[in-house]
């Protein structure tokens, strides 16, 4: 899911090209046990029943769009798990109705309370034995999270659509509402006014002409999550492409709001293609060549990765390119459980960098990169989510997204750009998470299987631990008379709570006299010396040159201190993001130049719409001189939706979308 909007990707032999005339690695003697005492928090309660493996699903269900409610039979299969199994529940959240059970052409005994159906099954089953139900049910959908099930609307043409992460699938669909439980494969079949087109996952196998209405079936022969599963239904217009690889051609297809399909738009969509491309690449086959990729264009503001039809509220580059890589991380690859909610989000956010790394090479990578780093510096708490309950906890901006993405260009940085790609290709095609779940650990064995490291250390302050690096360094050189100089680096880590200091590779740059020198340390205490010898003076010190680590630094110059410094115009995005009910939004002014002179403030205003475009409040609204600024929101007054937040200043004007959830 995406959430703000960025960019990235070609390959680099980074990391190894980088040091010009001399290179040191420098080792300590042992690798501290720190990480030990970074405890990983225990499983909240999840929802769906343990004792069951779901098999297959099929949605079979009518829209009724004046009465705005939805209707019909799911069919589940299953396998039990445990010896005995004769009782089940399935989650379907209390406004829907279920008008019956029923198993082996027979009614069932059921219960529906506290968004359970409680189901007596028609005997006992044991381990590995399998069996189907019908559940015929009937209302009014739910709206929770991002909005589950909406009827809205487009230019006075009806529009529905569905967005069931974290929790909505229950909200509209009785399932077991779990990504942990992945059904192997899937039809959903959409009935609705012929003036409509029903859009969902899969391959569209056929459609029905009922009289008034049609009925579009879609199946899905890949494993799929109850949260990937989405109906789309407006009067769409097609725009296709072809992607071809080898032998194969897939279609895209992207589904538009007629109003909405201009030569801007297709030009566009045709990037779909060279994305498609260049994550085959990068990731490996696109993992449901057998069906289709596509969009469907929907009411909410960002896009959602839904198996093989992303649904999208626009239709830039980055977006686009993060929903696509979702396809990879979060659909064949799905997160567990939301605690690993960044193996999803941290992976799409970082291929917005990959992408635009492919548009304009390693330095718009580092660029797009930075910017991620910047915003993930707000992030509060580990990348490993606490509170699962909470939607704008488990979809946090700054930590699963940016966060999540920083990590991965951490580790592109620790063992190297070729080996960085072998690594989220192994991953992808390992056969215990491929077309299944995993969490964080999978990705590290992977990891370490490839790159022949122990990244225990990497992963457990990164993920489970919490915040950044706060260097101070300080340097010297001597002569040693012998043609050589002798230089000392002290590294030194202000105390984080946890861990207290993060261990990492650094990469140190030396300016001489006779060209630039790269050295490795690798850092693993609080405090930590380093000596070695140049054999030419060196006049200037760079901590970090390509900014592979997120951190803060002091003693000494670098490029992020330089930025901090002469500030430009720059609008964060606002964290937490989705909030309830308060934000905090920062940004910074630049100085002012004015017929050659400097001036010492500029009027800025700082102001708040809703999606109308309706002014709702207004938080700058004064003369302010150069630097970095932080404002606080408090929306306490202000409904559930979609806002945007302006910052102007002379001819600059810059502004950010944010999503206020009560």
């Amino acid at each position: 899911m995406h959430k703000f909007l960025m960019v990235l990707i070609i390959i680099f032999t980074v990391l190894g090209s980088v040091y010009s005339q001399q290179q040191t690695h420098i080792c300590s003697q042992s690798k501290i046990d720190y990480y030990t005492s970074l405890s990983k928090f225990q499983n909240v309660n999840y929802p769906g029943d343990e004792k069951i493996d779901i098999t297959y699903y099929k949605l079979d269900v009518a829209i009724d769009t004046s009465k705005q409610k939805i209707s019909g039979v799911i069919t589940i299969s299953a396998k039990s798990l445990v010896v005995g199994l004769n009782k089940i529940f399935i989650d379907l959240q209390n406004s829907l109705t279920v008008n019956s059970v029923m198993q082996a052409g027979a009614n069932v005994i059921f219960t529906h309370e506290n968004n359970l159906v409680n189901i007596t099954l028609d005997k006992s089953y044991n381990i590995g034995e399998e069996f189907t139900l019908f559940i015929d049910y009937s209302g009014t959908p739910g709206n929770s999270g991002f909005g589950s099930f909406e009827f809205s609307s487009h230019s006075g043409t009806t529009a529905i659509w569905t967005l069931s992460e974290p929790y909505g699938s229950s909200d509209w669909w009785p399932c077991k509402d779990t990504p942990a439980d992945k059904a192997d494969s899937a039809d959903i079949w959409i009935t609705v006014d012929k003036s409509l087109v029903p859009v969902s996952n899969g391959t569209l196998e056929e459609i029905v002409d009922n009289g008034t209405t049609h009925t579009y079936k879609w199946h899905n022969k890949y494993p799929i999550a109850q949260y990937l599963i989405s109906l789309a239904i407006t009067n769409y217009e097609l725009y296709t492409n072809k992607f071809v690889t080898g032998e194969d051609t897939m279609m895209v297809t992207h589904y538009n709001y007629p109003e909405n399909l201009n030569t801007n738009r297709k030009n566009n969509l045709d990037k779909t293609v060279s994305m498609l491309e260049l994550y085959t690449e990068l990731y490996g086959p696109y993992p449901f060549l057998d069906e289709k990729y596509g969009h469907a264009e929907f009411g909410w503001g960002g896009g959602m990765e839904h198996q093989t039809c992303s649904s999208m509220g626009s239709f830039g580059s980055s977006i686009v390119a993060h929903e696509l890589a979702h396809q990879w991380f979060g659909d064949k690859i799905t997160c567990k459980d939301w605690h690993h909610i960044w193996l999803n989000e941290g992976f799409a956010t970082y291929s917005e960098s990959a992408y635009a790394e492919f548009v304009g090479g390693f330095s718009a990578y580092q660029s797009s990169i930075a910017n991620e780093m910047s915003y993930a510096k707000n992030a509060t708490g580990s990348i490993w989510v606490e509170d699962i309950s909470s939607v704008g906890q488990i979809f946090n901006g700054a930590r699963s997204y940016a966060k999540g993405a920083s990590v991965l260009h951490m580790l592109r940085g620790i063992v190297g750009t070729k080996t960085f790609y072998d690594i989220l290709r192994a991953y992808v095609a390992d056969t215990t998470v491929a077309y299944g779940v995993a969490i964080t650990e999978d990705f590290q064995r992977v990891a370490e299987k490839v790159s022949g490291k122990d990244l225990e250390y990497f992963f457990s302050e990164w993920i489970y631990g919490e915040n950044y690096p706060k260097y101070r360094v300080d340097w010297s050189s001597t002569d040693a008379n012998d043609g050589t100089y002798d230089v000392k680096v002290n590294i030194k880590q202000n105390a984080n709570s946890t861990p207290k200091f993060f261990i990492m590779p650094i990469e140190l740059l030396f300016n001489t006299a006779n060209g630039d020198t790269t050295i490795v340390v690798f850092n693993n205490a609080r405090t930590q010396n380093f000596s070695f010898k140049l054999n030419s003076l060196p006049n200037n010190l760079v901590f970090d040159p390509d900014n592979w680590i997120l951190k803060h630094l002091s003693g000494i110059t670098d490029k992020e201190n330089e930025n901090i410094i002469n500030y430009k115009f720059e609008l964060s995005q606002n964290y937490p993001n989705p909030f309830n009910p308060a934000t905090t939004i920062q940004y910074s002014i630049p100085k002012f130049v004015e017929t050659q002179n400097l001036a010492s403030q500029q009027w800025v205003t700082l102001k708040i719409f809703d999606i109308l475009g309706r002014e709702v409040a207004t938080l700058v609204n004064e003369n302010q001189k150069s630097g970095a600024y932080e404002v606080n929101f408090d929306a306490s007054y202000l409904t559930s939706g979609i806002y945007f937040y302006k910052l102007q200043s002379g001819s600059f004007h810059e502004s950010k979308k944010m999503i206020l959830i009560k």
